[in-house]
């Protein structure tokens, strides 16, 4: 917390309040797409675990028997408008154009068309249109008052102190805490990295109503950036590795790197959303050498943000990870029962 950016946070939360009620009120209005939505959401900047999750609940979908859209923002993309990518394994995705999130999971869900724009409602009305679609995915939709969800999931990073957390700028709060009042679905992420006994109780006093289910990240696999050769976690046990990262918690990735058994040399940690250079990669290779690492380690998203031709003095391996929900189909199921009453078949 910045204690000497709270008088601008006193104002960022004055701003919320209006805002809030002007959707309230309709002075501003909450569009309804034909097919129901789901939006996944958080109370802070940051990675709190919501794209893993996205993809968790789109594959749970299409195994049901679903035909889920994914609406997103595309968080640094140089194309404006609306992209629509549409299912198939042809489709040509460019992390530049369209965002590193939406390029990941793009290449992961190749059967789920993924729209990209800031109005989620046109976007959503578009796949609506083009598309076999009978459920949206709305992602990091929890403050996206101008699109009405049948179900709104918030997720929270057991690592963070929620005790201490101050609105924006002075934290990385992007509503007061008590907003988690609005959510149906909580999922407590990184719990294998910490113990959620606070958040439990935090949740319990602010919204008892709420479904709360606890997860965690598994490494399933390692793939060569550059080769494509796949590799188990097992064969990266005790292995001395130089792990870098551009994700919104650095520290949840390398300290989940030394809890799956790596050896971790040396950690560099860049902003979040991270677009390489050609050139930077090759120095991370020299760091990596010279603190006697075997292997660069990042994340699937970091490599996304790879530019097309680099080189490395050491192979660079990217991290493939899925989230493990506790009681999963209890889980699924809560958002089963959300949806199903308003589903429409195209």
């Amino acid at each position: 917390m910045n204690r000497f950016l709270l008088p601008i946070a006193a104002g960022f939360r004055a701003g919320l309040a209006l805002r809030d009620a002007a959707y309230r009120h309709g002075i501003f209005k909450t569009y309804r797409l034909n097919r129901p939505v789901v939006s996944v959401g958080n109370l802070t900047v940051g990675g709190t675990g919501k794209t893993p999750l996205v993809m968790y609940i789109a594959e749970q979908l299409v195994e049901r028997g679903w035909t889920p859209c994914i609406l997103t923002r595309g968080y640094k993309r140089s194309m404006g408008g609306i992209v629509a990518m549409a299912p198939g394994a042809q489709r040509s995705i460019n992390p530049r154009q369209v965002g590193d999130e939406p390029a990941l999971m793009a290449r992961a869900l190749l059967n789920v068309p993924i729209m990209v724009g800031a109005n989620r409602f046109r976007a959503g009305h578009m796949a609506e249109t083009r598309f076999t679609v009978d459920v949206h995915i709305l992602d990091d939709g929890f403050q996206h008052w101008a699109l009405a969800r049948e179900v709104d999931i918030v997720t929270l990073d057991v690592m963070d102190d929620l005790a201490t957390a101050a609105l924006l700028p002075a934290g990385r709060l992007r509503e007061p805490r008590s907003a988690l009042a609005r959510a149906d679905i909580i999922i407590l992420t990184r719990t294998e990295l910490a113990d959620p006994k606070g958040h439990l109780e935090f949740i319990a006093r602010i919204n008892p109503r709420a479904a709360v289910f606890q997860s965690s990240l598994v490494l399933h696999s390692l793939v060569d950036v550059q080769s494509g050769a796949l590799y188990s976690p097992d064969d990266f046990r005790n292995r001395r590795v130089m792990a870098f990262c551009g994700i919104g918690n650095p520290r949840a990735f390398f300290s989940n790197l030394r809890k799956w058994g790596m050896d971790v040399v040396r950690e560099v940690a860049y902003r979040d959303h991270h677009s390489y250079g050609a050139g930077e990669i090759r120095r991370l290779g020299t760091r990596a050498r010279k603190a006697n690492a075997e292997f660069l380690l990042t994340t699937e998203k970091d490599a996304v943000n790879f530019p097309p031709e680099w080189k490395s003095e050491l192979p660079v391996v990217a991290c493939a990870v899925r989230l493990q929900i506790q009681e999963a189909a209890a889980f699924e199921e809560a958002i089963i029962q959300r949806v199903r009453s308003v589903r429409v078949l195209a």
